[in-house]
Formats: C-alpha cells, sequence, structure tokens
C-alpha cells in the first residue's frame, strides 16, 4: 500500500482498502492499556520526578521530547520521552552524517546510529535502560499508543513499507512489542518490520502478556539498547 497522500491525519486508502476504525484487540486491549498505564506511573513516580530533575539540571534544556510519528488510522501524534539529545540535535545530526559517509549510510539503512553524536551522558544512561520511554506511559493513557504493539514509525517508513504499512495502521504503536524483546537494534530492519507485522497478524491478549513478562530482563540486560 502506498501512503501517496493524507487527508485530516488519515492515510489515502483505495476502496479495497476500507477505513480501519477499530485497532487491533478492541476493547479488551484498550482496558488493559488504561489499567496497566495507570498503575505504572503511580508505581514508577518517583523515579518520573527524579529522571525530569537529572534531565532539566543536566543541561538547562527542555525535559521532554515529542516526535511525531503515524499511529492507529494513520492519525499523527507526538510520541513522548524523556528529553536525551542536546537542543540542537538536527543540526548536530547534519553535520555529523556529512562528515561521516559511513555513518550517513548506517543512518540510510536504520534510521539510528550506534555512536550518535547528539546523545547526552544523562541520555545515554536513560537509553540504555530504557527510561527515556517512560512518558510514553501518557501516550497510551491519550489513547495514541498501547503497552504492547509495532514500533511507533514516521512517514518516510511507513512509505517504503508497501502492502505491510496496513499492519501499522491497524493498531496502536507499543511501548514494547515483539521487536524489542527479540534483539532490538541488533535485528536487522528487515526484521523489525517481520516481527511488528507477526504480532498484529496473530495478536492475543496472552501474547501482549508474554512479551511484558519478557520485556523485564531484556530491559535490565540492557539487550540492543542504544
Amino acid at each position: 500500500m502506498k501512503l501517496a497522500t493524507r487527508s485530516a491525519g488519515l492515510p489515502f486508502m483505495d476502496a479495497g482498502e476500507a477505513s480501519l476504525s477499530l485497532a487491533t484487540g478492541g476493547v479488551a486491549k484498550r482496558s488493559f492499556d488504561i489499567t496497566a498505564a495507570l498503575a505504572a506511573l503511580i508505581i514508577f513516580s518517583p523515579i518520573f520526578l527524579l529522571i525530569m530533575a537529572l534531565v532539566k539540571f543536566s543541561d538547562g534544556g527542555s525535559i521532554f521530547y515529542g516526535h511525531r510519528r503515524v499511529g492507529h488510522n494513520g492519525r499523527y501524534f507526538h510520541c513522548l520521552k524523556f528529553r536525551t539529545m542536546v537542543m540542537n540535535g538536527d543540526e548536530v545530526l547534519r553535520a555529523y552524517l556529512k562528515a561521516n559517509p559511513s555513518a550517513a549510510e548506517e543512518w540510510r539503512k536504520t534510521r539510528k546510529l550506534r555512536d550518535d553524536p547528539r546523545v547526552t551522558a544523562v541520555g545515554a544512561v536513560l537509553r540504555k535502560l530504557s527510561l527515556d520511554e517512560l512518558p510514553q506511559l501518557i501516550n497510551i493513557l491519550r489513547g495514541d499508543m498501547s503497552v504492547v504493539g509495532p514500533r511507533p514509525v514516521v512517514d518516510d517508513e511507513l512509505n517504503i513499507y508497501d502492502a505491510d504499512a496496513i499492519y501499522y495502521l491497524s493498531t496502536r504503536p507499543g511501548l514494547t512489542g515483539l521487536w524489542q524483546i527479540s534483539g532490538r537494534n541488533d535485528v536487522s530492519y528487515e526484521s523489525r518490520i517481520a516481527f511488528d507485522t507477526q504480532y498484529v497478524q496473530n495478536w492475543s491478549l496472552v501474547q501482549d502478556l508474554l512479551i511484558i513478562a519478557k520485556t523485564i530482563p531484556a530491559v535490565c540486560l540492557s539487550r540492543g539498547s542504544y
């Protein structure tokens, strides 16, 4: 499916690709998301407040960062994270990629860098422990995201997914997912898409619970995080 244009925040689909009004998992998944996100926010509130202070006082910049992503039914939302990069990150990235062809190729293939010059000292620790993603609990309560689901993606990614794009649009992106427990950044870009597609095709609440259980050791061991 080519996403040639968008109207009112929705992806253009032909008649054979009817609007996906109900997210994968329906009411059961949404009810679980709200309960789990509220409980997690209460449990992790002391850590949440501590990280806010560390990020703010490390360089005086903003605490949160919201990157525009594409969610269920093609609706845009700002995926929240604790800021882990310098404030002029875009400028730093452009200069770095221009001066480092190998890094530019890595970025083209994966949209990530193992050695990212934009990441702050505090940010590196938060990323290693996946604590930078805690604010996405707010996204879950808002209905932008789910506890478990495919990776939040940007337009440029969906435009190259062709038929697989429909799987990303049929559900809410996840705080964790099959990709995160299967190697994360250590697996290829093609494998990420395959994991996300497999998750949507075979969704069940039991599978969500298993992924959540496997996320805990994956985070503690910092598998594939950078």
